[in-house]
């Protein structure tokens, strides 16, 4: 098959040598990282003090309209911080939870950070409701829709479940929490350079993620849209000068927050980070999140069906408009078969409940999904993952 996108291969180091499928948890490298990160320590090298004013302090808002292009947002909506732990307890410390409206609504099969975050609220008031899978591989819609009522506050969900690549349905939620007055944040995380949407057109309160997977922008870049007709309402209790109106004012006391996206940043920011994190935004904007999706659509579903074909079950949602860019493949030894397969150079990772995880990207080949099923049966069939077992790990 002709593939346009495999053009894109030669600016991945990493593809040269491996079969490179784990996207949803790393993505691959782009070889102008080196370059940015060079010109990061070129100017703390040369320009010393003077770099903030050059570029570093404002880095977080700077990055943060890359990642907004792919997000459809505001210019100067999005900021910069380190990882989604950070963004989740930065918006929980904007709310008094000791109100009649102080429910949180999310779901079990959310990334556990998200959970341990908002489970940490209930010191605080907060009343918080999970709602549970009745299958494992997703929530049902409605049974989440149910949960939401007048005295719900906030609904973080993922866009996308890190287990299953399930994907729920953000319109319908947004739309029930919208009409009894609650906010939406999505955790977009396994979707955001996977799978396209708008933050303006879905109308959802905030967005959240990082870059570390289908951004290919490594770790230590996490990002935050907050919707700015609600923006200016929030004044997080987890903040710092980077916040302030005038930081180098340097006022003591209490804190006077900026009137833009800064006031939902902190202290200083990882700046090496943002500088590592530029070129994957750049890239994943230059190829498109559609077509990157109507590959991925196609791929996940030759790979599926290649894995039903050969024996295996999973647990990802067979409707392709149901989940986003991870297929799953229950097999036994999990942990120990990814070892062999690594031993391969084919990388892969698992999770508990699904077995392997398994993600294409738009520089993956049709070849390199069929080597992996190929090679995951034979490691199956003849227990190639035997010698493996002592040693493996999920990763």
């Amino acid at each position: 098959m002709n593939d346009p996108l495999l053009r894109w291969r030669e600016e991945f180091p990493i593809l040269a040598n491996t079969n490179y499928l784990v996207n949803h948890s790393l993505g691959a490298m782009p070889r102008k990282v080196r370059e940015r990160l060079a010109e990061y320590a070129e100017m703390w090298a040369t320009r010393g003090i003077r770099s903030w004013a050059e570029g570093w302090w404002s880095s977080p808002v700077d990055t943060g309209n890359l990642v907004g292009k792919i997000l459809d947002a505001p210019e100067n909506s999005v900021v910069m911080h380190q990882n989604v732990s950070v963004i989740q307890g930065l918006v929980a410390s904007c709310f008094d939870f000791m109100t009649p409206r102080n429910k949180i609504v999310y779901t079990d099969m959310n990334f556990p950070t998200v959970m341990y975050v908002w489970e940490a609220q209930r010191r605080r008031g907060a009343k918080v409701v999970s709602v549970p899978s009745r299958d494992g591989v997703g929530v049902e819609t409605q049974d989440l829709l149910d949960a939401i009522d007048e005295r719900t506050l906030l609904v973080p969900i993922s866009h996308v479940l890190f287990q299953t690549g399930f994907k729920q349905d953000l319109e319908a939620v947004i739309a029930k929490a919208h009409s009894v007055g609650a906010l939406v944040m999505a955790d977009c995380y396994q979707s955001t350079g996977t799978v396209p949407f708008s933050v303006r057109e879905l109308g959802v309160d905030m967005a959240c993620g990082g870059s570390v997977k289908w951004l290919c922008g490594g770790p230590g870049a996490g990002y935050l849209y907050v919707n700015p007709e609600l923006r200016d309402t929030l004044e997080p209790a987890l903040t710092g000068w980077m916040a302030h109106a005038e930081p180098f004012a340097f006022e003591p006391g209490s804190q006077r927050y900026a009137d833009d996206a800064t006031r939902m940043l902190h202290g200083s920011p990882a700046v090496p980070a943002l500088y590592a994190a530029q070129s994957g935004y750049e890239i994943i904007a230059e190829v498109g999140v559609k077509a990157i999706r109507e590959k991925s659509e196609r791929q996940t579903t030759r790979f599926l069906e290649g894995a039903l074909e050969r024996g295996f079950t999973s647990k990802s949602p067979t409707d392709v408009s149901k989940r986003g860019g991870t297929i799953t493949v229950q097999v036994e030894h999990a942990p120990a078969v990814v070892k062999a397969l690594a031993a391969r150079d084919i990388l892969i990772d698992c999770r508990p409940d699904v077995g392997l995880r398994v993600s294409p990207h738009f520089y993956t080949s049709d070849d390199e999904l069929d080597a992996c099923l190929d090679a995951i049966k034979e490691i199956r069939d003849e227990a190639l993952w035997k010698p493996f077992a002592e040693q493996a790990s999920v990763y």
